[in-house]
């Protein structure tokens, strides 16, 4: 069970998380979460230069050390990196201390003041030693889930969620992810084409 569309009282309920980003004109803020992958992250890369858009890659760090050449080619082209943990943690599954012990392994070898919990889970605990820790850091969540990590999910579907959800200022998640491939392939390419014919343009947080 997931939230496609993230609610007002979602937000309310954690302010100071970031979860969309005021903005006047027609922008949108795509993600990609998990990756560096050998496959899917090129993909997304290719994409995003053949539209002249820029994105958010949330990695992880254990990804990271395993493609540095595909790491590299994200901050070349000029998107940004964030911290998604070393190793995947859920933070309602681990201890506070133990939780903050990865994402500084993951700091090590991502240099960013963005991080995102892996599930979107993260408890007030961690995110008070998070800050401690890390005081430029913010933490970034999102409004609207393509879906594209639900394996049950059409292609198809999760493009209508983007499509139906998206407006200026929306922080979108994608996978560069194996899990993701079927409906990231399908969608990714078809909501940069949308959107652009509709005027929006594509920026990084």
């Amino acid at each position: 069970m997931y939230l496609v569309h993230t609610p007002w009282w979602l937000r309310a309920l954690y302010p100071k998380l970031v979860w969309q980003i005021p903005v006047k004109e027609k922008v949108l803020y795509l993600s990609f979460d998990d990756g560096p992958h050998e496959t899917a992250t090129p993909f997304v890369l290719d994409q995003l230069q053949q539209y002249g858009a820029k994105a958010s890659f949330f990695c992880i760090g254990k990804n990271v050390m395993a493609h540095p050449a595909i790491y590299e080619r994200i901050i070349r082209e000029g998107h940004a990196v964030g911290n998604h943990t070393q190793h995947h943690l859920n933070g309602w599954k681990t201890p506070d201390q133990a939780y903050i012990k990865d994402i500084n392994l993951a700091a090590e070898h991502i240099h960013s003041t963005l991080f995102r919990p892996p599930y979107g889970r993260i408890r007030r605990s961690q995110y008070r030693q998070l800050k401690a820790a890390h005081p430029n850091m913010r933490v970034i969540m999102w409004s609207v889930l393509s879906g594209d990590f639900d394996t049950g999910l059409s292609p198809e579907t999760s493009l209508s969620y983007v499509l139906q959800y998206a407006k200026p200022g929306s922080i979108i998640v994608f996978h560069d992810s194996a899990k993701a491939w079927d409906r990231l392939q399908y969608a990714l390419p078809r909501v940069l084409a949308h959107f652009k014919q509709e005027g929006y343009r594509f920026e990084s947080i």
